[in-house]
């Protein structure tokens, strides 16, 4: 939905009163075409990878419809930093520092199609795996609760044990 423009109406009775000049001025602002926002074209990215887009360089507030589907990181100049984070599809709006709408477009998150393979068990067990070149377990959104947690587990767990040898000793 894209927000009106307000509009100057002047009624007969009012404009005679309006002097002259005040009067050239409502006409002119009245008659300049609206100022409307970019609409950049829609922007498709993976879940859990980034893209860099960019915005119009007055863009002071980016605003992302649902942050669960995508997050964003503002950089200088316009340049935006765009993260996938489930799929679906959302809005995103850039606003200057006076909050004009500036740009706005369609993000959409989808899955990779790359080097993926799904299981799929019956309607409620799925399993993903990441084959690059061999198949190793690769939790995606959508696998079933039991192999998600196991997964995430196991590399959680890693993660630990791979951080935890690296702090200072007697931290």
């Amino acid at each position: 939905m894209r927000p009106t423009q307000p509009r100057l109406t002047l009624h007969a009775s009012k404009a005679k009163r309006l002097p002259s000049a005040a009067l050239a001025v409502a006409l002119l602002v009245t008659a300049a075409p609206a100022l409307r926002a970019e609409t950049l074209p829609v922007v498709t990215v993976v879940v859990d990878n980034a893209k860099v887009m960019r915005l119009p360089e007055r863009t002071q507030t980016v605003i992302v419809g649902n942050p669960i589907i995508a997050d964003v990181t503002l950089q200088k100049n316009g340049v935006l930093v765009l993260t996938g984070k489930s799929f679906g599809a959302t809005n995103l709006i850039a606003l200057d520092a006076a909050g004009a709408m500036l740009a706005e477009t369609t993000i959409r998150v989808e899955a990779s199609q790359t080097s993926v393979i799904t299981v799929q068990r019956g309607a409620e067990e799925r399993n993903s795996y990441s084959c690059t070149p061999y198949c190793q377990p690769s939790v995606q959104l959508g696998d079933s609760t039991k192999y998600f947690g196991e997964v995430s587990g196991q590399a959680e767990s890693r993660r630990s044990l791979a951080t935890a040898g690296s702090t200072p000793a007697g931290h």
